[in-house]
């Protein structure tokens, strides 16, 4: 994987993980007494795309640029 986003794609990469994954666990705690299991998995979910996001950063790789998807960024 060699980078194919600069830093201001890096930038919001880190951004919308960190969202992700604060809204992630806080999806998380508020589901907590509850047992059902779709909000268990949406917040599975998002903890994990956010985590995708910051590798995406880190590495300054994107996924959708990989596949041929032109991104605004």
């Amino acid at each position: 994987m060699k980078p194919n986003i600069g830093k201001s794609g890096r930038i919001a990469r880190a951004i919308t993980g960190s969202l992700c994954i604060a809204g992630g666990i806080a999806m998380w705690l508020l589901a907590w007494p509850d047992t059902a299991a779709y909000r268990w998995l949406f917040s599975l979910l998002a903890i994990a795309l956010g985590v995708f996001q910051l590798f995406e950063a880190k590495r300054g790789w994107c996924v959708a640029r990989a596949c041929g998807i032109k991104t605004p960024m």
